[in-house]
């Protein structure tokens, strides 16, 4: 069975309480329950994980080179500082897509640019919990495409 990696980034621990006018009443017990229910859907397995701490993220996008087909992303707050944890989406071979609730170009000005974008292969930002569920969906169908094509990686 194929398996996906998703990552949590900073402060997604408190969805739910945290600024709920721009994030959403939505918590990420039941954001990954969406998501589990989405990979069932597909016939893949997920791997959900969220950490406040950088490094910990950059272990679990290194440790899901052994497994992933693709990863899904919320950096958070780090998509706009950590040039690590760019550096560490840039040095796996599968594709990420980064997943931001809200619109980040309708936001502050220092959160309309991304750092970590730039090493992904897609960006989806401003549809809230529904984006995670599209990053999902463009993994395995580029997964599907390389394994039609025999390529070795997705295309």
């Amino acid at each position: 069975m194929n398996r996906i990696l998703v990552l949590h980034g900073p402060n997604l621990n408190l969805l739910g309480e945290r600024e709920p006018e721009v994030y959403g009443t939505l918590t990420l017990a039941q954001l990954n329950d969406h998501i589990q229910t989405e990979g069932e859907r597909l016939g893949v397995q997920i791997t959900a994980v969220q950490s406040n701490h950088e490094g910990v993220l950059i272990d679990e996008l290194h440790a899901a080179r052994e497994w992933t087909i693709g990863g899904v992303i919320n950096p958070g707050g780090l998509s706009h500082t950590s040039v690590s944890l760019r550096d560490a989406i840039a040095a796996v071979d599968y594709p990420v897509i980064e997943v931001h609730l809200s619109n980040i170009y309708a936001r502050e000005r220092f959160r309309r640019r991304s750092l970590t974008a730039a090493a992904c292969r897609g960006v989806i930002t401003g549809l809230g919990w529904r984006g995670y569920l599209m990053g999902l969906q463009a993994i395995l169908s580029w997964a599907e495409e390389a394994a039609a094509k025999g390529a070795s990686e997705p295309t």
